[in-house]
């Protein structure tokens, strides 16, 4: 993928959504890893951001934690965030605790690419009820998460290709 190009996205529904994306950065993984990891930038990126409310201190390692507020059609929710997996500069997993007991798992992946990096994002969303509560999640936020997805990477690409970063 040429580093000017848009992010692609794909969902799959079942009693799981799962989103994926992917975008090529002109940029290092080193320095595309320090920012997707600074819980203090997530609002420089992700789109659905509201709020960082806390996170624990020091690089991020496995069993780092972070409590996140994210925006959903104009709901405000808070996600508790565990860092499940952590090898830097090439992938990341975190596990999400979200209301009423939703789960959610995310991963960021970066490879060296064409001199820069090439960046895989992949969320998977349980919601509460099973699969009642993924007809009414689906009902609900219907193609938001992959346009999400799609709008976070171009977000993140512009950011990282900044020429006064």
């Amino acid at each position: 993928m040429a580093p000017r190009e848009r992010a692609t996205a794909t969902v799959a529904g079942t009693p799981m959504s799962l989103v994926t994306a992917s975008t090529q950065i002109a940029a290092a993984p080193a320095d595309v890893w320090k920012l997707v990891m600074d819980p203090a930038a997530l609002g420089r990126w992700v789109t659905i951001h509201r709020k960082l409310l806390r996170a624990d201190d020091g690089p991020p390692h496995k069993g780092y934690r972070m409590d996140q507020q994210i925006q959903m059609r104009g709901v405000h929710l808070d996600v508790h965030w565990k860092l499940v997996e952590c090898r830097p500069c090439e992938l990341a997993v975190w596990e999400g605790k979200g209301p009423t007991r939703s789960h959610a798992r995310s991963e960021y992946a970066l490879q060296p690419q064409d001199g820069g990096t090439r960046f895989d994002y992949r969320n998977e969303f349980r919601p509460p009820l099973g699969p009642l509560g993924a007809v009414v999640s689906r009902a609900l936020v219907g193609g938001m998460p992959e346009r999400e997805a799609r709008r976070t990477l171009d977000r993140l690409r512009t950011e990282m290709e900044r020429v006064d970063r």
